[in-house]
C-alpha cells in the first residue's frame, strides 16, 4: 500500500467459521483504499491491546482474495493460551477499530494461471483459500487442495470450499483428511496424495509445524523439486512493531563517517547512518515512510536492495541465498559495514 505506516481499520463483520475460529471483515478508510493492495496469501499485522496501555502484535493471514472479495478479511483460530487469538475471538465485534500494518508476506504465487498443489492443516487454510480464489478468478489455472483437520466440525471454510468446487468442478479438487477417521497424516500417506500431482507448477504448504515437516518429506519423496515448494512459517512477534523507533545516538566520529543514500518512491535521501541503528529505524526517525511490518526479520515487508557499499543483517528468517546474492536485505535488520552505502526500495 502507498501509506506504509500503521493505519486504523473498522471491523465491518465478524463471521463465525467454526466453534473456535472467526473471520474479521475489515473496512479500510477511503483515503487508503486504493493503496491497501495485497497479494493472495499475504497477512496483516494487528496490534492487540494489553494491560496498562501496553500492546503486542500478532500476524494473521488474509482469507480474502484481491479482486474477488469486496473487503479484506482475516481469519483467526483460537490457540490455547494465545493472547492475540483469544482476545480477538472474545472481544472483537462489528464497529470495533483495530490498528494494522500494511499487507506483507512471501507466501504468494508468482503467477496465478498455473497448476497448483496445496497442503493445508487446520487454520493453515487461511492463506491457501486466498490463493485458490485468486487462481479460480483467472481464465485458466487449476488447484488441488489436500486439507487436514481434527474432525468434520473443525473444517474452516467448509461451505465456501464446497461452493468453489461446485462452481469450478474441472479446476478445483479438494481432498479432506480427518484425523477422527484416518488418524494423523503420515509422510507416507501424504506422499500417496501428492504423487498424482508431483508435476504441478508449485506446491504451497501451511499448517502446524509437524504437518508441514511431513508434507515437505512427502513432496521430496515423490520428486517435487524444492524450489517449487513454498512453505509458510509464522512465529509470534516478541516486540512491538507499532512502537516509535528508538532515538538516534548522538553523532560521533564513527557516525558521520558512514553515509547512506536511499531511493524510495523515486526520491533520493542522503544522511549519516549511526553504526548500530537499523536502516528502518533511521528512515522512520527522519520521517521517511519506508515499508515494514514485523520489524523482527520475519516477514520481508521491509526488503530493499543494496546497490553500493556493504551492510550486515542482525537477523534474517525469510531471504534465501539467491536473494542475498542479488543484494536484497531486510531494512529492519540492516546496519552499516562500509562508509558509503546506497540502497533502493524501488
Amino acid at each position: 500500500m502507498n501509506e506504509t505506516g500503521p493505519c486504523t481499520v473498522t471491523v465491518l463483520d465478524v463471521v463465525e467459521e467454526t466453534a473456535d475460529a472467526c473471520s474479521l471483515v475489515l473496512g479500510v478508510p477511503g483515503e487508503l483504499r486504493d493503496g491497501f493492495a495485497y497479494r493472495p496469501g499475504q497477512f496483516l499485522t494487528l496490534r492487540i491491546p494489553g494491560a496498562g496501555g501496553a500492546g503486542l502484535a500478532r500476524c494473521y493471514s488474509l482469507s480474502s482474495a484481491p479482486g474477488v472479495d469486496p473487503h479484506p478479511k482475516i481469519t483467526v483460530k483460537r490457540v490455547a493460551g494465545g493472547a492475540g487469538s483469544n482476545w480477538i475471538c472474545d472481544n472483537v465485534r462489528p464497529g470495533h477499530t483495530i490498528d494494522v500494518l500494511p499487507p506483507a508476506g512471501l507466501f504468494t504465487p508468482g503467477r496465478l494461471t498455473g497448476d497448483h498443489l496445496f497442503f493445508a492443516g487446520g487454520s493453515g487454510i487461511t492463506p491457501v483459500i486466498s490463493i485458490i480464489k485468486a487462481v479460480l478468478a483467472q481464465p485458466e489455472g487449476t488447484a488441488v487442495l489436500c486439507y487436514a483437520n481434527r474432525d468434520e466440525s473443525s473444517v474452516i471454510f467448509a461451505a465456501e470450499l464446497r461452493d468453489l468446487v461446485a462452481r469450478h468442478p474441472r479446476r478445483l479438487q479438494v481432498i479432506h483428511w480427518l484425523e477422527s477417521v484416518q488418524g494423523l497424516p503420515t509422510a507416507d500417506a501424504l506422499a500417496a496424495l501428492a504423487a498424482p500431482h508431483a508435476d504441478r507448477d508449485a506446491a504451497f504448504v501451511c499448517g502446524p509445524e509437524p504437518f508441514m515437516d511431513a508434507v515437505a518429506q512427502a513432496l521430496r519423496s515423490v520428486g517435487m523439486p524444492g524450489d517449487k515448494v513454498v512453505v509458510e512459517r509464522f512465529r509470534s512477534l516478541t516486540g512491538d512493531p507499532f512502537a516509535d523507533p528508538a532515538p538516534l545516538p548522538a553523532e560521533t566520529g564513527d557516525v558521520t563517517a558512514v553515509r547512506v543514500t536511499v531511493t524510495l518512491d523515486g526520491d533520493r535521501h542522503s544522511f549519516p547512518w549511526p553504526s548500530q541503528t537499523p536502516l528502518l529505524d533511521l528512515l522512520l526517525s527522519k520521517g521517511i515512510r519506508a515499508p515494514f511490518s514485523c520489524r523482527e526479520g520475519a516477514c520481508s515487508a521491509c526488503a530493499c536492495r543494496v546497490t553500493a557499499g556493504e551492510v550486515k543483517m542482525l537477523r534474517n528468517d525469510v531471504l534465501e541465498e539467491e536473494d542475498l546474492a542479488d543484494g536484497w536485505v531486510l531494512g529492519c535488520q540492516s546496519v552499516p559495514v562500509s562508509e558509503d552505502i546506497e540502497v533502493t526500495y524501488d
